[in-house]
């Protein structure tokens, strides 16, 4: 007789929701970057109980080979680096966007310390990002990150996500409309600065004696700061655009990239 009633499907059933939801969580932005460790686990557990009643695996998915167990692994990291590289995107095309108004500034060497790296960042490209994760995380990104979590069990089976060609492809279109979001984000600051250094080259060929280095210099950083406030409104409308367009993006790369088992 069974006393303690002892499933080993079950259990590993529960095993696959816990890889699923690990690698996933770890790797994805915000829950990766920015949680600390303890929070990172005690997430993990809550999640992971909270699926694995509706969404779960069945425990014959689970390898029983090592070898094999050791490729599901590597398609869970696949999916994790294709869910949060729609989101990583959006944080590149910014800090692109930043250092691009820093550089246009005069900023070149005044940096900031990233806590989360240790490494110096520019530092409107900081400022930006910071506002941009506000503004992604006041709209519920996060939760639109989870609810692609919860789709991927029924779209991709236990470490099904492979990089096929398809999904090759549309990472790297994605990758392109970076650089341009990029230029977008600092476009206004940089024609505002062009316009100043354009009349600063007037008054220096009609005013010789005037020092223009010295006028130029808070010139430049007051019209930028002014624009940098018309670039934050413009990025609450990206932000806004990107998270309305991010389920349907994230389930057609994961139907890309899926294999049925």
């Amino acid at each position: 007789m069974d006393i303690f009633s002892f499933d080993p499907n079950m259990v590993l059933s529960f095993y696959l929701t816990l890889f699923r939801v690990s690698i996933v969580l770890f790797i994805m932005p915000f829950f990766g970057d920015t949680l600390p460790n303890t929070m990172k686990a005690a997430l993990l557990l809550v999640l992971t109980l909270a699926i694995w009643p509706k969404l779960s695996f069945p425990g014959s998915a689970f390898p029983a080979h090592p070898f094999n167990i050791a490729i599901m692994f590597a398609g869970e990291i696949v999916l994790g680096m294709t869910l949060g590289c729609i989101v990583r995107m959006l944080i590149a095309a910014v800090q692109v966007g930043g250092a691009i108004i820093n550089f246009q500034m005069g900023f070149s060497m005044v940096n900031s310390i990233d806590p989360l790296t240790g490494q110096q960042e520019p530092m409107t490209t900081h400022f930006i990002y910071m506002c941009t994760m506000l503004t992604f995380l006041t709209l519920n990104g996060h939760l639109h990150l989870i609810k692609a979590l919860g789709a991927s069990f029924d779209i991709v089976p236990p470490g099904g996500l492979f990089l096929s060609p398809q999904l090759m492809s549309e990472v790297m279109l994605f990758s392109k409309q970076m650089f341009i979001l990029g230029v977008r984000i600092a476009a206004p600051v940089i024609m505002a600065l062009f316009l100043v250094d354009l009349a600063l080259a007037l008054i220096s060929r009609t005013a010789p004696q005037m020092n223009i280095l010295i006028m130029g210099f808070p010139l430049k950083i007051a019209v930028g700061f002014l624009f940098l406030s018309f670039v934050m409104e413009m990025m609450s409308d990206y932000v806004t655009n990107f998270i309305s367009a991010m389920d349907q993006v994230m389930l057609h790369l994961m139907r890309l990239g899926s294999k049925p088992i």
